[in-house]
Parts: C-alpha cells; structure tokens; sequence
C-alpha cells in the first residue's frame, strides 16, 4: 500500500438492502476492507447497525460515509420500500460524527461497480464476446426488490450513473402464464410493477399462484426453496415458478438494454441470479432477452454478464467516494 493511500482518511462504505446491510471502510476503491454483513431485522434502525458495525472494530475515526441504499433518495427524508427503517440524512450524520454523508440508490453504486469489476467476477451469459465501446451500460437484479440502474458514458470520458426506480415499472405479460400471474398479482396488489413477480417475495408470489391456478395446494417454500427444488427438477410447481421469474426478468433486461443503447453490455445483480449457477444459462432467459421482433438482432449481439463479486455495491459506494464524494 503507498504512502498516499494511508494518508487518505478513513471512510465508511454500505450496501444497504431489504434483508441485509453490508459495510466496510475504505480509502479508495482500490482499498475495501473490514467487510461485514448484517440482518437489517436485527436492528430497529440503520444508525444503530452502523454503530454496532464500528463498535465491533472499535470505533475508528471515520471521515464520512457513502450509503447505497435499495430506495429512492429525493430528499434529507429516506423511509425504505422493503424495510421499516426510516432516517434524515443530516440527522444520522450528525449523530455519527461524520463530516459528510451520501445516500445513493443501491443499484446506482451497483452500476458506478461495473468499470472496477473483474473479469473473474463476472460470467457470461450469450451475447457478443464483448461489447460495443463507449456505449452505455445497463445493470438490473432481483433480491428483495428489483433494482435498476445504468451508466451513461460522457464524451471526456468518464460515466454518469443513473438513479432509477425501474423495477416499478408496470409489467406486461408475454404468454397465457403470465397472464394468469398478472391477474393475481392485480386482485392482490392493484399495480403490477415487475417488482411484484421478479424478486424473492415475487418468486414465491408465482409458486403459489401457479399451484393454485392448477388446483393445488402450495407448501410453505422460501424462495431458496423454490430455486433449489425447481433446480433439482424435484417440484413441478417450483421449476415452473423458477423458469416465469427467468423469462420475465429476460424480458425487463431486454426493455431496458433498448431503453438505454446499453450495447456495452447487460449487467445481473442481486441476491437470486447469482445463485442459480448452471440453471440461469439454460433458462428461459436469454431467449426472452432476445424476444424483441424487429431488434432480436440488435438484442443478440448484446453481452449479458451475472455478476458474481460477493460485494460489488460496496465497490460502487468507493467509487462514488473516490469520484464525487470529496471536498
């Protein structure tokens, strides 16, 4: 480590999400340390999660922080989606003593990752073998919600990351199965965002919808359940259920690589895909990805890559801090 590096000061980073809060410090974003996971249900708020985090280190001195979060950030007022945790920005700075503190979308620093991630930490799922230079880049990933985010090259070079809310864009169904799950999720739910079906709770939305459209009576399956009996082909239901959430989630990709130009490549992150293994090449996925009429051939030349680091959101935070974050 050089000199310079250790003469930069400290500085919290965090992944923050429905299910987990991720943390770790760093210098830079070549310097991520200290990585820590911790159930959110664990704690009644995120300020306590980050004291027990630094508590645990023993309290080292630390500058500022940069918080990816899986919620909107419009305002000092953050009250997440997929969690009860509810806090002001300004307050939860002055209470940890930090000279600065940025909230950004999850998916945001998901995508300021993508530039730093190793080609080891990504697996190719269909495509060209590389994509388009100086085009833009999507990213989008199922976990406890959907998120969606995207990196838009500027001409000095340089990128522009996007904060998006795209999972909560309104689904259409593409088939009779589809459908049928859209109707349930209405009489449910009244707006159907893709959200509803492509996430883990959605998941576990379209097992039982599908065991009760044909008449049986759904167990009491976790999403883990789900992927791993459907992978096993031990449970009709499951696999059906896993096979609709792959194509659905190839098909909001897909919008979104028209959406964007995202030539430069498609991106799969969260908590689900990654985890599918040799199931995610064979699904219904890249097939759906490609099912655009007219543009099934500009969709098929498009890379699409699941990416596979165990923390990238932390990566993307580091970068935020080493690009935007100073002063």
């Amino acid at each position: 480590m050089s000199t310079g590096t250790l003469e930069r000061p400290q500085h919290l980073v965090a992944d923050v999400g429905g299910t987990h809060a991720r943390f770790a410090l760093c210098r830079s974003v070549a310097d991520i340390g200290h990585i820590s996971m911790v159930n959110s249900a664990d704690f009644p708020t995120l300020q306590q999660a980050i004291r027990h985090y630094l508590d645990q280190l023993g309290g080292p001195a630390v500058d500022s922080a940069v918080i990816g979060i899986a919620n909107p950030v419009v305002g000092d007022q953050v009250k997440m989606t997929n969690s009860p945790w509810t806090f002001s920005i300004e307050q939860t700075r002055r209470s940890l003593g930090l000279r600065a503190l940025h909230v950004i979308n999850d998916f945001t620093a998901l995508a300021l990752a993508l530039p730093h991630l190793d080609s080891s930490a990504l697996r190719q799922v269909g495509g060209a073998s590389t994509g388009a230079r100086g085009a833009p880049l999507g990213v989008i990933g199922p976990g406890t919600g959907m998120g969606v985010s995207g990196l838009i090259p500027m001409p000095g070079g340089g990128w522009i990351p996007l904060a998006s809310e795209g999972g909560h864009a309104s689904f259409a169904p593409a088939d009779d199965r589809e459908a049928m799950l859209w109707r349930a999720a209405h009489k449910e739910y009244g707006h159907v965002s893709t959200e509803r079906l492509v996430s883990g709770p959605g998941l576990v939305f379209m097992y039982r919808a599908i065991c009760e459209h044909a008449g049986r009576k759904p167990r009491d399956y976790s999403p883990a359940d789900i992927s791993r009996l459907a992978m096993a082909d031990a449970d009709p239901d499951c696999a059906a259920a896993l096979d609709t959430f792959c194509a659905i989630l190839g098909t909001a990709a897909g919008n979104l690589a028209l959406i964007l130009g995202a030539r430069g490549g498609m991106y799969i992150g969260g908590g689900i895909v990654p985890k599918l293994g040799d199931y995610f090449p064979r699904s219904p996925f890249r097939r759906r990805f490609e099912d655009k009429g007219r543009f099934s051939g500009y969709l098929a030349a498009i890379p699409v890559y699941v990416i596979m680091d165990d923390y990238p959101a932390l990566v993307g935070a580091a970068a935020y801090l080493d690009t935007y974050a100073h002063g």
